[in-house]
């Protein structure tokens, strides 16, 4: 950890200051929704940087809710400024529960997670319920956004109670990349249908990764 000077243990007699040490998750943006149909972070815009300064981004989620129940909660990229979202994708899925009558604790894939060499957007979690206490929280890791010579990788891992009469908890996994080797400086995260009603996001760079 980096550690501050003092002379003569006086705040006032600072000498030095601590600098951001390698790895440290360095807060860029944070979104609130409320009633949002998309929130979108675009490098340049609204004091977001989304470029080569650090070679991992981390997305955040917390306490997303769903206006419509039983959708899916999803992400796209774009190269333009955020004017279009539809980059193509190739990723797969998979997913574990338990339900709340202790029944469930299945593993599997998800077929309805993955996409091939396609435009839409990525899904990230899937059936959330929207009762009041709902909501999905969880991360995604983009890698090097802003790199010229490679497609760009994906991570994502997300928590959420699945609209089911039987009250799911899932936890759900995602991994892929976008296939372009343009610079990505726009990330744009929606429902499949209508709003996020609350929640926040956050974005992050972790220096020196």
């Amino acid at each position: 950890m980096a550690l501050v000077k003092y002379n003569n243990n006086s705040i006032s007699a600072v000498t030095s200051a601590a600098s951001i040490p390698s790895g440290a998750l360095v807060p860029i943006k944070t979104l609130t929704a409320s009633s949002s149909s998309t929130l979108s972070f675009v490098h340049g815009s609204s004091d977001v940087v989304l470029d080569n300064t650090y070679p991992i981004y981390v997305f955040k989620f917390i306490n997303c809710h769903p206006a419509t129940d039983s959708t899916h909660f999803s992400f796209q990229g774009s190269t333009n400024g955020g004017s279009s979202y539809g980059l193509t994708i190739t990723s797969t899925s998979f997913q574990t529960n338990h339900q709340e009558d202790g029944s469930g604790g299945d593993l599997y894939y998800w077929t309805g997670g993955d996409l091939a060499q396609s435009t839409n957007f990525q899904r990230l979690a899937s059936y959330i319920d929207n009762d009041a206490d709902s909501n999905t929280s969880g991360e995604l890791y983009l890698f090097a956004p802003s790199n010229t010579t490679f497609v760009k990788h994906f991570t994502a891992r997300m928590s959420l109670n699945q609209s089911a009469s039987s009250k799911m908890l899932l936890d759900q996994y995602t991994a892929g990349y976008f296939n372009t080797t343009t610079a990505i400086d726009g990330v744009q995260f929606k429902m499949e249908s209508g709003n996020v009603d609350s929640g926040t996001i956050k974005l992050y760079g972790i220096k020196d990764s």
